[in-house]
């Protein structure tokens, strides 16, 4: 019975100290949509969904956490399936546009939950393979462009170099300490050091969280600089807008999001927290916009109009969710 009596402890304890929200309705929400996302046919293949940026990634790194603060035992079957797309052709991932994408969040990904796999020691090796040594890409890794920010775009190839680094600074320690892998952290660093200036504040943010991992991605200075530049942004009510992540081009068609974004705080919040910044206020904002029906943090695409009822029309609410859930547990610690 003690376990039982721990985890409620647990959830007490962090319900109290991340103020009003409830993790489980968090859960429940995520785990929903992922139920929709394995039945939705544009996301199918044979080996299972697509894992993506704005609902699969975030899903992955947030219900582990989810798991443990509940109490619950085993792994969701959402997990499970999304687990076993990236362990499928591991290391041979076809070419094409998510090529790139699927080999770095294999490698992300597959090392915490089996570092010693032999899924996770072939997704480190195509990571190799693909880094780019040429041209403007250079250091970088090819990444998946549908003209969709903030994940989806050309400057977005940043954001995605960024996991790269953190995938790296995860790697089984016979790949993480190799000297080519030491070739590739070097080729990674001039390629944000070239492109530094030119990024939205999105994808520096994502470096920001890769340097928190591998402290050589990013100067000292330079860091402090980001996170001051960060900072300055937050809004008095503890939130950031979705504009202060950028700049980003137009989207005329794009539902009107001002003030405080779920998912530009929950993100940011998270981020820093990992660099060792704590925003009280933002962890105020984001406990108290948790949807108390839904469980969701709302937030709807700075792109374009979707039907409602789509699944497009949520993708960004999934980022938010998770990376709140992320923020107030990580808070809680």
């Amino acid at each position: 019975m003690w376990p039982r009596l721990f985890f409620a402890a647990l959830l007490a304890s962090t319900l109290a100290g991340a103020a009003d929200w409830n993790p489980k309705l968090a859960a429940q929400y995520l785990d929903a949509r992922q139920k929709e996302w394995f039945a939705w046919p544009r996301a199918a293949s044979a080996d299972g969904p697509c894992v993506s940026c704005h609902t699969g990634l975030p899903y992955l790194l947030a219900r582990p956490a989810l798991r443990r603060v509940l109490g619950e035992k085993d792994p969701t079957v959402y997990e499970t399936g999304l687990l076993n797309r990236l362990r499928a052709k591991a290391g041979e991932k076809p070419a094409g546009p998510l090529q790139g994408v699927e080999t770095i969040f294999a490698a992300l990904l597959l090392a915490r939950q089996d570092a010693a796999g032999p899924a996770t020691g072939r997704s480190f090796d195509q990571l190799a393979s693909l880094q780019v040594h040429d041209g403007r890409l250079a250091g970088a890794w090819p990444w998946y462009n549908a003209n969709l920010d903030p994940w989806e775009t050309p400057p977005s190839f940043f954001y995605g170099a960024a996991l790269a680094g953190l995938a790296l600074s995860s790697a089984p320690d016979e790949i993480r300490s190799s000297a080519a892998t030491g070739q590739q952290i070097r080729a990674l660093k001039e390629y944000f050091d070239a492109r530094l200036p030119d990024q939205p504040l999105h994808s520096r943010l994502a470096l920001l969280w890769a340097s928190t991992k591998l402290p050589s991605l990013l100067a000292r200075d330079a860091r402090q600089s980001l996170i001051d530049e960060i900072l300055r942004k937050q809004q008095p009510d503890g939130a950031w807008s979705i504009e202060s992540l950028g700049p980003w081009p137009a989207h005329p068609d794009a539902p009107p999001s001002t003030g405080g974004n779920a998912y530009a705080t929950a993100f940011t919040t998270y981020v820093l927290q990992q660099a060792g910044v704590a925003s009280p206020r933002a962890l105020q904002w984001l406990a108290s916009h948790q949807d108390r029906e839904t469980g969701a943090w709302p937030a709807v695409s700075m792109n374009k109009h979707y039907p409602a009822g789509s699944m497009e029309e949520k993708f960004v609410q999934d980022a938010a969710t998770a990376f709140a859930a992320l923020a107030l547990l990580e808070s809680a610690h």
